[in-house]
C-alpha cells in the first residue's frame, strides 16, 4: 500500500508539473488564440482517471484472469509428490522472501513456462506450466520458481501496472490535445467536436500507445534481471542459470498471453527496433549477466 500512495504522490506531482510547464511555455494561451477551447487541467485529470482505472483494474483481477485464461489448477491439496515438492519449495522461498505465501498452480501447456501474478506481494499466485515440470529436473524448477518468488517480493506486478498507469495517462492526454489541435486549428471547427477531432485522437491514440509501450517494456526488461538476481539469492546461481540454460537449448519458449508475458521466466527472440519490445531480455544476456555476479 506504501509504494501505490508514494507512486501516486509522485505522478500527482507529474501532472502538476506538467500543468505548470504548459502555462509557462504559453501552450494553454497559444490553444486559446486559435479558438481550441481547451481546459488543460481538467483534461490532466481525467487522462489520470483514464489511464490508471485500467491498468489498476487488470492488477487487481489479475490472479483470477490467470486462473481462467489459462486453465491454472491451484494446488489446494497436493495429490502427489511432485505437488507436494512445488507447495513446500514455494513456501520456504517465500519464508526467505519475507513475503506471504502464495497460491501455487500448474497450467496445461506442453511447453516449459511459468508466471508470476496478484495485486499484493502477500496475496499472489506462482504456476508452473506441465511441461516446465517434464523438460527440467529439479533443481532447474526450484530456480524457476524462486525467480517468480522474486519478482512477487519485489512488487514488480504492482509496479508495472502503475508504470502502465502513468504511460496510459500521457498518451490519453496527448492525443486529445492533438485531436482539438488538429480540429479546431486544420479543419477550424467551430463547435463541439467534428469528425477530424475523432479520428485524429485516435489515431494519435494507437501510435502513442505503440510506442510508449517500449517505455514500460524497457521497466520490464530491467526487473527481469533483478529477479533473476533475486532467483539466485533463493536457489544458487548456478541453478539458475542451468534453468536458462535449459530454456535457451530449446530455442524459442512458448509465449504467454500479454497480461501475464511480463512475469513469466522466458521470453522471446528478438533484435533491432523489436528488442524495444520485448518484456524479457534475450536469455544469453541475462546468462551472461549471472554469470558475471560471480
Amino acid at each position: 500500500m506504501t509504494r501505490i500512495l508514494l507512486f501516486l504522490a509522485t505522478n500527482a506531482a507529474i501532472l502538476v508539473v506538467i500543468s505548470l510547464t504548459f502555462h509557462i511555455l504559453g501552450i494553454e494561451g497559444l490553444l486559446q488564440s486559435n479558438q481550441v477551447d481547451l481546459n488543460l487541467n481538467a483534461l490532466l485529470v481525467m487522462s489520470a482517471v483514464i489511464g490508471f482505472s485500467g491498468s489498476l483494474l487488470s492488477l487487481f483481477i489479475s490472479k483470477w484472469m490467470a486462473k481462467r485464461s489459462m486453465g491454472v489448477h491451484v494446488i489446494e491439496s497436493p495429490a502427489t509428490s511432485t505437488e507436494n515438492w512445488l507447495v513446500n519449495t514455494v513456501r520456504r522461498q517465500a519464508e526467505q522472501a519475507g513475503i506471504g505465501m502464495p497460491e501455487v498452480g500448474i497450467f496445461n501447456s506442453p511447453e516449459p513456462n511459468a508466471f508470476a501474478t496478484g495485486w499484493n506481494r502477500n496475496n499472489a499466485l506462482v504456476a508452473v506450466s506441465a511441461g516446465l515440470l517434464q523438460h527440467m529436473n529439479q533443481d532447474e524448477v526450484e530456480a524457476v520458481l524462486a525467480h517468480e518468488v522474486s519478482h512477487v517480493a519485489n512488487g514488480d506486478m504492482v509496479t508495472l501496472a502503475l508504470i502502465q498507469g502513468v504511460v496510459n495517462t500521457f498518451v490519453v492526454f496527448l492525443s486529445r490535445v492533438i485531436g482539438h489541435v488538429v480540429g479546431r486549428v486544420v479543419f477550424k471547427t467551430e463547435r463541439g467536436y467534428g469528425p477530424a477531432y475523432y479520428i485524429t485522437a485516435i489515431v494519435a491514440e494507437l501510435v502513442l500507445a505503440f510506442l510508449a509501450s517500449a517505455i514500460v517494456m524497457w521497466f520490464s526488461r530491467r526487473r527481469e534481471y533483478r529477479a533473476d538476481a533475486g532467483g539466485a539469492q533463493l536457489a544458487g546461481r548456478g541453478k539458475i542459470i542451468s534453468a536458462l540454460q535449459r530454456l535457451q537449448s530449446m530455442h524459442e519458449p512458448h509465449a504467454l498471453p500479454d497480461q501475464f508475458a511480463a512475469f513469466g521466466i522466458a521470453g522471446g527472440l528478438g533484435d533491432g527496433l523489436k528488442r524495444l519490445f520485448m518484456s524479457h531480455p534475450p536469455l544469453n544476456e541475462r546468462i551472461a549477466a549471472l554469470q558475471a555476479q560471480g
